[in-house]
């Protein structure tokens, strides 16, 4: 890991700062939280979930990586490292946490575009399966990094919650936000001032096409402009549109196995998704970028 590695977690019982060594995370007070052999760290405290297995289950996860991996997001992805490196300097670190960063996508994404651009990167995310599959892949992308290419980038990835980051405070300077739940409090506390949040949701005509097929009828799209969260001034929104055709029933079934929809629709709706063979969907997505006020 590089020394430049992000070095402001927070312990989640006390807030206090976390220091590391020998594999091992510690507060002052004493609390200690072991780094695992895949290379992450649990500050998801047992008081704090809500149940055993919280967040995506490791086949959703596996989904997803499938998924993401084949390119299919690829647009959404440049979309965000743009919004997130626009500005940034070859000189000074950058830190950026994915709240819900699911199995580490978009944060590689980050990593491998941007080569020039000393990034510390912290994925979080309350699926320990997400997180250990993000951590694996990361471990990966350093292995097959050649040395001489001039790439300054660290991870950290980390089991925990939205509700309660585990990082102190005024320490970030970018947020991502990823289809997830975003609790605009926490983030604007761990923002440094001028930081950017980058809040990815779906759009009204999101994987429409799919949702036709799985339910009965859809409910009726609400299109209001987002509200201000206290804390932030809205810097710019984005739209990214474009149709997207999957032409194998693995695909499909991965798409659908990746998203709420699974568990929402009837076991009838699930039925006809499996029956299809080539189904094209459009991908509809906002991107609001939020400023954390000075």
């Amino acid at each position: 890991m590089l020394s430049n590695a992000f070095k402001a977690l927070a312990c989640p019982l006390d807030g206090g700062p976390l220091t590391q060594a020998e594999g091992v995370w510690r507060c002052t007070v004493g609390h200690s939280f072991d780094i695992a052999k895949q290379g992450y760290v649990n500050l998801l405290p047992v008081q704090n979930k809500r149940s055993n297995d919280p967040g995506d289950s490791k086949a959703m996860v596996a989904a997803r990586q499938r998924f993401l991996n084949a390119g299919y997001y690829q647009p959404v992805a440049e979309a965000v490292r743009h919004a997130a490196l626009n500005d940034a300097s070859e000189n000074e670190w950058l830190s950026c946490l994915d709240a819900g960063c699911g199995e580490g996508y978009y944060l590689r994404q980050l990593a491998s575009t941007a080569l020039q651009i000393p990034l510390a990167l912290i994925g979080l995310d309350i699926s320990k399966w997400a997180v250990m599959a993000a951590a694996k892949q990361s471990r990966q992308q350093e292995q097959d990094h050649q040395p001489g290419q001039g790439r300054r980038h660290s991870a950290t990835w980390v089991v925990g919650s939205n509700a309660n980051l585990p990082v102190q405070s005024a320490t970030l300077d970018r947020l991502l936000c990823m289809f997830g739940f975003p609790v605009m409090s926490e983030f604007a506390r761990a923002l440094k001032p001028g930081g950017l949040l980058l809040q990815v949701e779906a759009g009204s005509n999101h994987l429409r096409e799919l949702r036709e097929i799985i339910y009965p009828t859809l409910k009726p799209e609400r299109n209001a402009e987002p509200a201000v969260p206290e804390g932030f001034s809205l810097q710019a929104t984005d739209t990214i549109r474009y149709p997207l055709t999957l032409n194998d029933k693995d695909s499909i079934a991965d798409l659908l196995a990746m998203t709420p929809h699974l568990y929402r629709a009837s076991a009838e709706g699930r039925e006809r998704a499996a029956a299809l063979e080539t189904l094209t969907v459009s991908v509809d997505v906002r991107l609001i970028t939020w400023i954390k006020n000075t």
